[in-house]
């Protein structure tokens, strides 16, 4: 046996609720939705925002739901494991990413209540106005997954890439 092999891990803590079996209509709704607010935008850059948005949230399955899809996507793992720290990496990303995900910041978080007009007018530097609305729909979708998430304790390290889409 391995030195690995003998490590105790802390117990998985259960769902503290299977919300989505007790309101399977909303659930629908949800994925729906989140297909929806997912047309036209690339792959890549829709999952760094999502695993952005659930870094702030703390939302634990959503990180590893979204890291898995992007790694599927062809995301790199030094591009993952950056987003956490992004604004002191931005060379890792694109203007156009960078600009997404500082509107995912703002969107996320809002700090003051709304999201600033230079952030706004930043990332429309980098967006046609369809593909803004799509990137703002898709922020909003995943910040709902989140509060799903967070609030139900939902239970990362099961999901597979591409079992949710």
């Amino acid at each position: 046996m391995t030195t690995e092999e003998n490590v105790r891990y802390t117990p998985e803590q259960p769902p503290r609720l299977a919300w989505a079996q007790h309101v399977p209509e909303v659930y629908k709704a949800m994925l729906r939705l989140d297909t929806a607010a997912r047309r036209g935008l690339d792959p890549r850059l829709l999952e760094l925002v999502k695993i952005r948005a659930s870094q702030l949230n703390h939302c634990a399955l959503c990180i590893d739901m979204h890291s898995k899809d992007a790694l599927a996507a062809g995301e790199s793992v030094e591009r993952i494991i950056q987003l956490g720290a992004w604004e002191e990496s931005k060379h890792f990303y694109t203007e156009k990413e960078v600009a997404a995900l500082e509107l995912t910041d703002a969107v996320t978080v809002l700090t003051d209540g709304f999201v600033p007009d230079e952030v706004y007018d930043h990332v429309a530097k980098h967006f046609e106005e369809a593909e803004l609305a799509q990137l703002i729909a898709a922020i909003t979708v995943i910040n709902a997954w989140n509060r799903f998430g967070v609030t139900c304790r939902m239970v990362p390290g099961h999901y597979e890439a591409g079992q949710h889409q």
